[in-house]
C-alpha cells in the first residue's frame, strides 16, 4: 500500500529481545508488502516509521505468536515477556494515534 500524504507515520524504537523476538516471526508477515523485509533487516539502532497498516499486521501477527503454545510454551520466558511488552507499546501507540 502507498501511504497517502495525509497518512501518519509513528517511529518506535525495537532493540534488543524485543526486536529478536519479533524477527522470529517474519515469516508470519509474508502478505504485508514489504513489512517482513524491513523487520528482518532493522538493527534496532534508530526508530523504525510505521503507518496504519503496518501496526495492524504487527499487532495482529504478535497476537497469533503469543497465543500458540508452541511458541511460547513457558509464559514466564523473557522471551515470552519481551513479545509482550512490544505488544503492548504497539497497541499503545496505535490507540494514541489512531483511535
Amino acid at each position: 500500500m502507498k501511504p497517502g500524504s495525509k497518512d501518519k507515520k509513528i517511529k518506535i524504537l525495537i532493540s534488543g529481545i524485543e526486536l529478536s523476538e519479533l524477527q522470529r516471526h517474519t515469516g508470519s508477515m509474508a502478505e504485508a508488502f514489504g513489512l517482513d523485509r524491513r523487520i528482518e533487516n532493522y538493527q534496532g539502532k534508530r526508530p523504525i516509521g510505521f503507518y496504519r497498516w503496518d501496526l495492524d499486521c504487527l499487532i495482529d501477527v504478535i497476537d497469533i505468536a503469543l497465543d500458540d503454545p508452541r511458541d511460547y510454551p513457558d509464559k514466564s520466558s523473557d522471551e515470552y515477556k519481551a513479545l509482550k511488552e512490544l505488544h503492548n507499546r504497539l497497541k499503545n501507540e496505535y490507540q494514541m494515534n489512531f483511535d
